[in-house]
């Protein structure tokens, strides 16, 4: 088994490195199936040795080996976040038909993670064809009762889509799409604590940033990346903190 989650886990790191390749074309409109791996600075072509996921990063050092000029770390945290999330996965759903929905999810998240972290954008193409994946995967694998799925779609569209109106624009509106599709995806309960738990995300990430001079007040912060770990915590973790909470909640 161990061989299993190491095959796994270079699995998740080889789709890391696609997934930031998805993530940087789509929005700019670029076709990720033929755009070259280049420096972004020198625009020099890599070769196979600096495309090794996270290991290239650590052996040059965080810098291109012909210009020297520094490459963004989010190549290497996405990789490496896609590597351990497929890999952790069979360890908390065990070896079932979930894990292709698990999957499918992480994929979905980390794309959106380097689209809305580069540009403050989540696309419809993306959201179009994940849209496709999980109806496919939700015929054969659905929610228990089937309708919450729809019923998730409808409360998590419905939710961000009442933000926006009420703040004016505080909501972008891929965030809300891209809430309707994980509502489909993960339930009634489960987007609502993934709701709960991208606004706690944030509003951490948002007051520490501010303490810290990182971040200020009337600046614009993509909201997408905590919509992602926070519907990866709810998804994960949600029926357990559900029935702990409810437990502590009946207990004298």
């Amino acid at each position: 088994m161990l061989l299993t989650y190491i095959l796994v886990l270079l699995l998740g790191l080889s789709l890391g490195s696609f997934y930031n390749v998805v993530g940087l074309s789509v929005p700019v409109k670029q076709s990720f199936t033929t755009r070259r791996s280049a420096c972004p600075t020198c625009d020099k072509e890599l070769s196979a040795f600096e495309l090794v996921p996270v290991l290239s990063y650590i052996g040059l050092g965080g810098k291109c080996r012909g210009c020297k000029s520094r490459i963004s770390p989010l190549y290497p945290i996405v990789e490496l976040l896609t590597g351990l999330l497929f890999a952790a996965a069979p360890l908390l759903l065990g070896w079932t038909s979930e894990l292709f929905v698990a999957w499918s999810l992480i994929s979905l998240c980390m794309i959106i993670f380097v689209s809305d972290v580069t540009y403050m954008l989540i696309p419809d193409k993306i959201l179009l064809f994940f849209t496709v994946v999980f109806l496919f995967i939700r015929f054969f694998l659905p929610l228990d009762p089937w309708w919450d799925s729809l019923l998730g779609a409808v409360i998590g569209f419905g939710l961000l889509l009442f933000i926006a109106v009420i703040s004016k624009g505080g909501m972008g509106g891929g965030d809300i799409k891209l809430f309707g599709l994980l509502g489909f995806i993960v339930g009634t309960k489960l987007v609502l604590l993934s709701f709960f738990f991208a606004t706690l995300y944030g509003a951490v990430i948002g007051i520490a940033g501010m303490m810290l001079g990182l971040l200020k007040r009337k600046n614009p912060i993509p909201f997408g990346p905590f919509i992602v770990f926070g519907t990866l915590t709810a998804y994960f973790y949600g029926e357990q903190l559900l029935n702990w909470y409810f437990h502590f909640l009946s207990a004298p």
